[in-house]
């Protein structure tokens, strides 16, 4: 694959160091400096401020979006309209009604867009989906999830807290990656309960959401995102009637990779548990790459494309709208 990358800060910079064999053939970024940084890690000499100059090449195939969320769906949508199959960041957009344009002409143009829903492709949550499909703890029943991360001196003034950029706060950012996980599991859910507000970040926008879904089966996630973690926290419990998944940790800050299977046993009491770790460095970018190649080559739809991140923003949106405080659609 011919690949643009547009939007060279710190997540362009992993999605560049991913490519593995394929090749960089424009970075744009809105700084010149930070284009030509990210274009050097692939011995890549092209670099534009202007995003069109890669929309507007012939040689490319797929075009990586990862810029602030305002940019996201503008990109995206000129990138299909050029018949470029797209990875674009998540959220995808600020709210669910920005990427109606991009699925329809998408389609039109028979192009794919996938977005950047990569804890999918965790290596304990890879495992934990084929224990799960393979029938390993029975029919599922509810899902608790938490993640959260402490922000940082400055945090407030950052882009993410100013909600004509971002589109919303904690909610829309770390919020996002366990509704598509909850869907992942599953399927389709819509909002029970919901809470969204800010206890400390002087800001517009949540530093925290606490969620209850439910699917039309009456299977539920309760989910936690927060900026006020101070310790970073992945926690993700799957539970089924026979048994429980536990996933803990994602690498760095957040702690080793873990998965917990606790099998029930027909006496019940204490289950038999087997546990993996993943202490290697976190490859899910590559991995999510990968698969997204391969659904280009096979003409099918990637694991984590444009219509679960509308869904998810679906979510966000009716949660932001339902609430006494967050940002309105």
């Amino acid at each position: 694959m011919k690949i643009g990358i547009i939007g060279c800060g710190a997540v362009g910079k992993k999605r560049v160091l991913a490519l593995g064999n394929h090749e960089l053939v424009i970075a744009v970024d809105t700084s010149l400096e930070r284009a030509r940084e990210v274009a050097q890690l692939k011995n890549c000499t092209s670099v534009s401020s202007d995003y069109h100059d890669a929309l507007n090449n012939d040689q490319i195939d797929l075009i990586f979006i990862s810029t602030t969320n305002e940019f996201l769906a503008k990109i995206a949508l000129d990138a299909v309209s050029a018949k470029k199959h797209v990875l674009v960041e998540k959220p995808a957009g600020r709210n669910p009604d920005e990427l109606i344009p991009i699925i329809e002409t998408a389609e039109k143009n028979n192009v794919f867009v996938k977005v950047g829903f990569n804890h999918r492709f965790h290596p304990a949550l890879l495992k934990a989906k084929q224990l799960v499909d393979s029938g390993a703890i029975g029919p599922l029943m509810f899902i608790r999830g938490r993640y959260g991360h402490g922000g940082r001196c400055g945090y407030e003034k950052e882009w993410r807290s100013i909600p004509e950029k971002s589109g919303g706060g904690e909610l829309i950012d770390q919020g996002v990656h366990l509704i598509d996980l909850s869907r992942w599991f599953l399927g389709d859910l819509d909002v029970a309960k919901s809470f969204v507000h800010t206890y400390y970040w002087d800001m517009p926008v949540d530093d925290n959401a606490f969620l209850m879904l439910k699917s039309p089966k009456d299977q539920v996630a309760w989910l936690h995102v927060s900026c006020t973690e101070w310790k970073n926290t992945f926690s993700y419990e799957i539970y089924g009637e026979t048994g429980k998944l536990h996933i803990e940790g994602l690498g760095g800050s957040y702690g080793v990779e873990k998965l917990y299977y606790y099998k029930m046993l027909p006496q019940m009491g204490p289950p038999e548990t087997t546990i993996w770790e993943f202490p290697f460095p976190d490859n899910s970018w590559n991995l999510e790459l990968e698969e997204f190649i391969q659904s280009i080559e096979l003409q099918k739809e990637p694991e984590g494309n444009i219509q679960d991140a509308k869904k998810a923003l679906d979510i966000v949106k009716r949660v932001y709208d339902e609430s006494k405080f967050g940002v309105k659609s």
